[in-house]
């Protein structure tokens, strides 16, 4: 790690690249290949790599620490364990506060409040980027938050969410039902959870992440539901890590201490997402 001084901070005209790139002249590595993540700098900090570097090899790097950290150690698994349980927690207690005439923001303080408490004397020791809180009438938009709207009778409540411990997460999307579900939404439940089931039957190590998808689509569509989208990716450190997918024609092997989030959320706005489709 590379400090450098609050007089690059805000300033116009360097930052903190231009530490580094002055720790590579001390260090007469100024001629020596430079592995860059392209796709994620700033153009004008790459054009500084180059201007200040000239002599420079740069390579695109872009991805590659990433996809060497995709199998994790078994201490990594241990802090996300500790992150699932707090993860799991969270959900324990959404069930106990959504309840027709809560407001939403009130249900997603008492949420965040448990991941942020934790369990068993673990808190939490951060919170992921993500808590989305979505209920009718928008559930048929994705990855949205709450509002100061209050939860109706009949009402659906889609959840995604995780427990964060020393920056990993585990995260979970769950859905709550404020009553008895119709049966279009009783029928949807019934297909993911086959599809959820079938998946996880395919995980084993030597298996590719596209057999996973494979058998997560087959069973679902077997029963009448469709997913446009992917069924889960690789998560870590701060919910994704950009590599692997389970998604049809992924080639990606599984090996042990991998780690994903098999993410089942279908947005369906015919059928759930507005208030017509409450009284249905």
């Amino acid at each position: 790690m590379v400090g450098y001084p609050e007089a690059l901070v805000g300033n116009p005209d360097e930052n903190g690249f231009d530490a580094i790139i002055d720790l590579l002249h001390d260090l007469g590595a100024a001629e020596a290949g430079l592995g860059l993540e392209l796709a994620d700098l700033p153009a004008p900090d790459v054009d500084k790599f180059r201007r200040r570097l000239p002599a420079a090899r740069i390579e695109d790097f872009t991805g590659a620490v990433t996809w060497l950290r995709i199998v994790k150690s078994d201490l990594e698994i241990a802090v996300m364990r500790e992150a699932a349980a707090i993860t799991d927690a969270a959900i324990r207690r959404a069930g106990e506060v959504l309840r027709p005439g809560l407001r939403e923001s009130d249900a997603a303080a008492e949420i965040v409040a448990q991941l942020i408490r934790g369990v068993d004397g673990i808190p939490g020791t951060g919170t992921a980027n993500s808590f989305f809180l979505c209920a009718s009438p928008r559930t048929g938009t994705s990855h949205i938050p709450w509002t100061e709207d209050v939860l109706q009778p009949g009402a659906q409540v889609n959840l995604e969410l995780s427990g964060m411990r020393h920056g990993y997460v585990a995260p979970i999307m769950r859905t709550f039902s404020l009553g008895t579900p119709n049966d279009r939404l009783r029928k949807v439940h019934e297909a993911e959870l086959a599809g959820l089931e079938a998946a996880l039957d395919a995980v084993e190590p030597g298996r590719t992440c596209g057999e996973v998808a494979e058998a997560f689509y087959r069973t679902a569509e077997a029963q009448g539901v469709t997913k446009e989208s992917r069924c889960g990716y690789a998560v870590g450190i701060n919910w994704t890590e950009p590599t692997a997918s389970l998604k049809v024609g992924d080639p990606t092997i599984l090996q042990p201490n991998m780690t994903f989030h098999l993410m089942l959320g279908n947005w369906m706005e015919e059928d759930f997402g507005s208030l017509r489709a409450i009284g249905k």
